[in-house]
């Protein structure tokens, strides 16, 4: 019921052929940091962040350069972060399935310091796989003029999947960045790749992302 140990993977860089034409525009998009606390990077083993051949290390790597230059461009960043010791009846289903969760200390629940929120970043309180659940982040994306969303994070075919999805199903057209996302396996993290592109988004690049937030695409 807890989290599973994460070997290493290359991060994918071959894009499944979308069926989405949505194109991502700087003065309507957002960026979106998922979960990336101690707790859930913990899976990926001792020294993940500093071990080139980790998915982590090298998500973490492409999502620092995304949310710089969403700062730059004046594109707003939200982060989730769950909370430690959650009581049983709020954690809900989520407690048959995963266990009892993070406990309410740093080493928990602090974001990793590698992506520590800057000064102006939204940090939302999570409670189920959407970003979108119990949170007021849409509401804060209207009240900003924004109707698409950068997604990155962890994990990709869970939390990640299911804000893409619901981000969909709100008419804010979802951006799954697939190398600043982190899974369970290569194969996890394709698989949530191919729904999206299928059902709800565009899967996309970081360098790509990247370059567009910069006006060099």
């Amino acid at each position: 019921m807890s989290l599973p140990g994460i070997p290493d993977y290359p991060l994918p860089r071959s894009l499944p052929q979308t069926r989405a034409p949505f194109t991502l525009d700087p003065a309507r998009a957002a960026l979106l940091i998922h979960d990336m606390q101690a707790y859930f990077c913990a899976a990926y083993g001792e020294g993940a962040l500093t071990r080139p051949t980790s998915a982590l290390s090298q998500a973490v790597e492409a999502i620092g350069r995304l949310a710089q230059a969403a700062r730059r461009a004046g594109v707003p960043v939200f982060y989730t972060a769950q909370k430690g010791n959650q009581f049983r009846p709020d954690r809900g289903l989520q407690a048959d399935l995963w266990g009892a969760g993070m406990k309410a200390q740093p080493e928990h629940e602090e974001i990793i310091a590698p992506l520590a929120p800057q000064e102006g970043d939204i940090t939302l309180v999570k409670h189920r796989y959407s970003a979108f659940q119990r949170s007021n982040l849409a509401p804060l994306m209207r009240a900003r003029g924004r109707d698409q969303l950068l997604i990155t994070g962890i994990y990709a075919h869970i939390g990640c999947l299911a804000t893409a999805t619901e981000a969909f199903q709100r008419d804010i057209e979802p951006f799954f960045v697939a190398d600043a996302l982190a899974d369970f396996s290569e194969d996890w993290h394709r698989r949530a790749l191919d729904w999206v592109a299928d059902c709800s988004g565009v899967p996309v690049l970081a360098q790509d992302m990247v370059a567009t937030l910069e006006g060099q695409a």
